[in-house]
């Protein structure tokens, strides 16, 4: 349904995004991940036909939609998507149920089978008793539904959203991801969605494409970027709390491990030794395999207590089933395990 080919962006000498191949499925709920200024939003632009790619192909349902190499573009009225903006962009002199049936309007729908459409979509969304009412009349969570109730009406292909969520509470975020994932299952429309919040990622999407630098790091299923991150970006990007990484340097005979001496046989002379936050413990004594940290942070999660360590810039986090008895500021001892979950080389790629 959606195919994208070797597709580049340049803003003057500054490549925004990098030769990016991404397919999926119809019906597809492929999130674009990443930290702030890695290109995603850029991409999902250029998908809304809102700027023209430098190089490269958009393909929506076997028709090309964006060319850059002949500097081509369909308008985006006529691509079949719908955007959703971070910042709901509704006309506020237009109600609810008036945001709803313009587009509808625009497309040049009878106004009976507008009528009927703008209440199938604000009963969809359980906004139906806010037709009347003006976006400054409503809460930030209704006005977000009053925008994807807009987008939806006319029924598009494709679905875009840019960090949708990031405007609401935390309660309000929670409860929104499980609304646009019934909303998902129920138009079947192929989603791409904007965010830098990997937990929205790994709950909603069926495919995912870890972006940094304007490259995609990883793209894959949700498990597959957890269970087998391909660069130590991923690894420590992805992931609640992110994974460890250690480094390791060959030093005469052995080698330094987070700047300690440590029995261990890395695949290379430098690389990062990742360990998982469940696999990494504390010890009461220093040890051959633990690293002295200062204790920064400790909180529960999900049962069991999450300690974070710090020192000389290397930042280290266990799960374990108890608090150390120590305060913040005080040294701990991280012990690692005797074999890493993965080894990464110095360039960030997996090794092995």
């Amino acid at each position: 349904m959606l195919d994208i080919r070797n597709l580049t962006k340049r803003f003057g000498d500054t490549e925004a995004v990098k030769n990016v191949s991404i397919s999926v499925p119809d019906g597809a709920f492929l999130v674009l991940l990443g930290p702030s200024g890695c290109g995603k939003t850029t991409l999902l632009r250029m998908l809304a036909g809102l700027e023209l790619p430098s190089e490269g192909q958009i393909i929506f349902d076997g028709q090309t939609v964006s060319d850059g190499d002949r500097n081509w573009s369909v308008d985006p009225a006529k691509r079949n998507s719908g955007l959703v903006f971070q910042s709901y962009a509704l006309w506020p002199h237009m109600s609810v149920r008036g945001n709803v049936d313009w587009p509808l309007k625009v497309m040049g729908m009878p106004r009976a089978d507008r009528a009927a459409r703008v209440r199938e979509v604000l009963d969809l969304l359980d906004i139906g008793p806010l037709a009347d009412r003006y976006p400054n009349e409503i809460s930030g969570g209704q006005q977000q539904r009053v925008a994807i109730a807009r987008t939806i009406a006319p029924k598009p292909s494709v679905l875009l959203f840019d960090e949708p969520l990031s405007n609401l509470d935390a309660k309000l975020r929670v409860e929104m991801r499980t609304e646009l994932m019934r909303l998902h299952r129920a138009t079947g429309a192929t989603t791409v969605y904007v965010t830098h919040d990997q937990i929205e990622a790994m709950t909603m999407a069926s495919h995912v494409a870890v972006l940094n630098h304007g490259r995609v790091q990883q793209f894959g299923a949700p498990a597959d970027l957890v269970d087998h991150p391909a660069t130590a970006f991923v690894a420590t990007f992805v992931g609640t709390p992110p994974n460890n990484m250690v480094p390791v340097i060959k030093n005469g005979t052995g080698y330094k491990v987070g700047g300690r001496h440590m029995p261990m046989t890395p695949p290379a002379d430098e690389c990062l030794a990742m360990v998982r936050a469940e696999n990494m413990a504390l010890s009461d004594a220093e040890g051959d395999t633990t690293l002295p940290m200062d204790l920064v942070e400790t909180s529960a999660i999900a049962g069991r207590i999450m300690v974070t360590g710090l020192r000389d810039g290397l930042r280290l986090t266990a799960i374990v089933d108890r608090a150390p008895k120590a305060s913040i500021g005080d040294i701990v001892q991280f012990r690692l395990p005797p074999h890493p979950d993965g080894w990464f080389g110095p360039d960030g790629e997996r090794i092995g």
